[in-house]
């Protein structure tokens, strides 16, 4: 649905450009100056285009300087009222790409490529095990806060990074949380709920493993810090920890081991996996 043309309409048809990501930047500047020429050598005003596509002036600026990343909805209507034939409605998946901050990005690049992938989470449900509103509900409850835009942003690249459990052949994946993980009601009961039969139906997928590291163990080697591991096919892999080389992560084969070594012990200590779904289907029964 458009917008009055004497609005702005940019919050809500467009997302904010990441001022520390200069490469996204780059690609969001060249293909404005893109739109920005073929409007011109129609012999189009800004004010005609706003007309024509029922958006604000403003945004069609901002658009166009590379200050905004525009919606999918918005190239569509800009690609016809322009007669670009395509041209620029193919620039979907360009813009779609590079409004995902830039760390989240190579993240997402790197499980793409993984072909087993191992997390302990101490604090929150992994990335990839949350759902949509429990997400959200960890976005909007940071501080500082972030803005409605930035929350989407944020919530937009987590699922993205989703298609890992789409691919094949499929990676290993194997997760340990904290009980703790499991017991606060991130979002409230009902986004609680989801997010614990999200995990139950993950962890019957085949190439699965989750478990949970219960409060009374008395001997713990996850101390230091949650751990990331990710393996890919070529026998490389890369590491972090937020105990170990000052949280940076790492790829070098000694500090490696001492990651995969920690992480080892860890799953030893936790509830086997047939244990930790009981233990989450008992969660569920009293909430």
């Amino acid at each position: 649905m458009g917008v009055d043309v004497d609005g702005d309409g940019t919050d809500e048809h467009s997302w904010s450009v990441d001022p520390e990501d200069e490469q996204g930047a780059a690609v969001v500047a060249a293909l404005g100056r893109q739109m920005r020429a073929r409007r011109e050598a129609l012999g189009m005003r800004v004010g005609d285009l706003a007309a024509a596509i029922q958006y604000g002036e403003a945004l069609i600026y901002k658009v166009e300087g590379g200050k905004r990343i525009a919606k999918p909805e918005y190239l569509d209507k800009v690609d016809e009222a322009l007669e670009a034939g395509g041209l620029i409605r193919a620039m979907r998946e360009d813009l779609g790409r590079v409004r995902y901050p830039k760390k989240v990005r190579d993240l997402a690049r790197m499980e793409a490529l993984a072909v087993e992938v191992a997390g302990y989470s101490i604090h929150h449900v992994h990335g990839l095990l949350q759902t949509e509103a429990c997400a959200r509900a960890m976005f909007e409850m940071r501080q500082p806060t972030y803005s409605v835009d930035e929350v989407e942003r944020f919530v937009a690249a987590r699922q993205a990074r989703w298609s890992i459990f789409n691919r094949t052949p499929a990676p290993t994946l194997s997760f340990v949380h904290e009980e703790s993980t499991l017991r606060r009601p991130i979002g409230g009961t009902m986004v609680w709920r989801q997010q614990l039969e999200r995990l139950l139906e993950v962890s019957e997928l085949r190439n699965m493993s989750f478990q949970v590291m219960p409060l009374d163990r008395e001997v713990h080697a996850g101390m230091d810090g949650g751990i990331d591991v990710l393996k890919f096919g070529d026998g490389t892999a890369v590491g972090r920890s937020e105990g170990a080389f000052n949280g940076r992560p790492v790829s070098d084969a000694k500090r490696l081991r001492i990651l995969e070594l920690r992480y080892g012990i860890i799953r030893a200590q936790a509830l086997s996996p047939r244990e930790s779904r009981a233990f989450i289907e008992h969660l569920l029964g009293d909430t």
